[in-house]
């Protein structure tokens, strides 16, 4: 029962994170071409929470993995990293529980 309950709160917990990261690509993307501007306060007060929320996940990526030819992969890299704890290590966990 418990584990089941916290299998439901992580797996949660690391969707939301995936779905922070796409957001946050898909802005970085709209940022640099000028299809929204940071100086609009609500834009610059999303694109703060998203930083806030996937700095952790992604800044050491970015300290080891170095931009190819301009692109950023750690996004790509963190999704499957998180799809993979969620898929093959969270039930491994928690199915003792």
């Amino acid at each position: 029962m418990i584990g089941s309950f916290l299998h439901f709160v992580l797996n949660g917990l690391i969707d939301v994170m995936i779905w922070a990261i796409i957001i946050s690509a898909i802005m970085s993307w709209l940022t640099a071409f000028n299809v929204v501007n940071l100086r609009n306060g609500f834009v610059a007060g999303v694109h703060r929470v998203l930083e806030t929320l996937t700095a952790p996940v992604l800044g050491p990526l970015q300290r080891i993995i170095p931009p190819l030819g301009g692109l950023d992969i750690t996004p790509i890299i963190a999704i499957l990293v998180l799809q993979g704890i969620q898929r093959f290590i969270l039930p491994g966990l928690l199915g003792g529980l």
